[in-house]
């Protein structure tokens, strides 16, 4: 195997910490050839799709998915399309310059933050390879998956392998696992929600909708459904709602198996035949708005509540660019950037030790 070729070097530059803000993903655009590479990519990472035997599957991506499924979806993309692109894609930019300016005013050093996509653009392998063009010899991962989850950020620890697998410099490398408990987390979704309450006022009822996984996954020890409950709790302890005022529920339901139940379709469907007066939705396992919240939820959950005899539907939007979930994730960086950046960084002694570095490199011989 040959190694991909390394920026040039000039000793004595300053090496800045990076750090890669990861996301799922979204198609370049709503368009059927778009969603197509998209989910191609998606659906045959081994993460994503377990169980099936590998032929088995590529047979059914290849044959069946691929050819009827892209059209369809990208109806749905085009349905929550912004002036600006794709709602994830949107958000996941203006959080990494959010948390590059937070960053900036608690560390001194310097420092860059990158952000890349799972899958589509920008990728993983592109991020990593400009934080090593800005110089970065020490890479912080941070998917923004509050929740743990193989098919999330175990698949992101794996694209970062292959990534650096064809690198010959490798940086220093920390990975944030999750943050489903970090009470800086969980007040910034509560406060999404009472500053929306305090807007619009409060529901009958609240439901906290996660992404579902097949419940398999759970049976084989994937902690993301004990992540999201443990969320669950703490968010509504905080917003005072945890009673049966609040449901927990799972949705984005694929194929034929069983998945994570409660399921948030049915649990719409139940409340709307309760005649339940009033519901909103929130998704906390969502760091940006994107499909799944926008269309899936408040498009297709409203509707479902609504025809079933709900009478008010209500989504309240995720922490996207909130100020307070960029803080949450400031203090989430800093406490896995410990030993790599400092408050007291002495930037005038930090490049004499430079100048003092390329100096005695170059009286060795080095020509840059």
């Amino acid at each position: 195997m040959s190694f991909l070729p390394e920026p040039p070097y000039t000793h004595g530059a300053a090496a800045p910490v990076g750090i890669l803000l990861v996301n799922l993903g979204t198609p370049d655009a709503p368009t059927a050839p778009a969603v197509r590479r998209y989910l191609r990519e998606f659906l045959w990472d081994p993460r994503v799709v377990e169980k099936i035997p590998r032929a088995a599957w590529w047979l059914i991506l290849h044959g069946i998915i691929l050819v009827t499924r892209p059209a369809k979806s990208a109806a749905k993309y085009a349905s929550v399309w912004t002036k600006d692109g794709s709602p994830l894609r949107v958000y996941l930019e203006r959080q990494a310059q959010m948390l590059r300016g937070y960053l900036g005013e608690r560390v001194k050093g310097p420092l860059e933050v990158v952000p890349a996509c799972r899958y589509g653009n920008p990728s993983i392998t592109d991020g990593l390879a400009e934080l090593r063009r800005r110089g970065c010899d020490r890479v912080l991962v941070l998917p923004l998956y509050p929740q743990y989850a193989a098919s999330t950020t175990g698949s992101v620890m794996d694209a970062v392998g292959a990534a650096l697998s064809r690198r010959r410099n490798v940086p220093g490398l920390r990975l944030v696992r999750n943050f489903h408990d970090h009470p800086a987390y969980v007040k910034s979704v509560a406060a999404a929600v009472n500053e929306y309450w305090a807007r619009h006022g409060r529901p009958d009822r609240l439901v906290m909708s996660f992404h579902g996984l097949p419940r398999f996954s759970l049976d084989q020890g994937d902690p993301y459904h004990c992540e999201c409950l443990k969320t669950a709790r703490l968010v509504a302890t905080e917003l005072g709602w945890n009673d049966e005022r609040t449901a927990v529920t799972f949705q984005s339901r694929f194929g034929w198996a069983e998945w994570l139940k409660p399921y948030t379709a049915e649990t719409l469907e139940t409340l709307g035949r309760q005649g339940t007066g009033r519901v909103d939705v929130i998704c906390p396992g969502f760091a940006s708005d994107c499909l799944e919240t926008l269309e899936e939820i408040a498009m297709e959950g409203k509707e479902t509540f609504l025809h079933a005899g709900g009478k008010e539907f209500h989504y309240i939007p995720t922490t996207n660019d909130r100020p307070a979930f960029v803080a949450a994730l400031t203090a989430v960086a800093l406490e896995n950037l410990g030993g790599w950046v400092a408050k007291d960084f002495d930037r005038a002694a930090d490049e004499a030790a430079r100048r003092e570095s390329a100096s005695r490199a170059r009286a060795l011989g080095a020509g840059n």
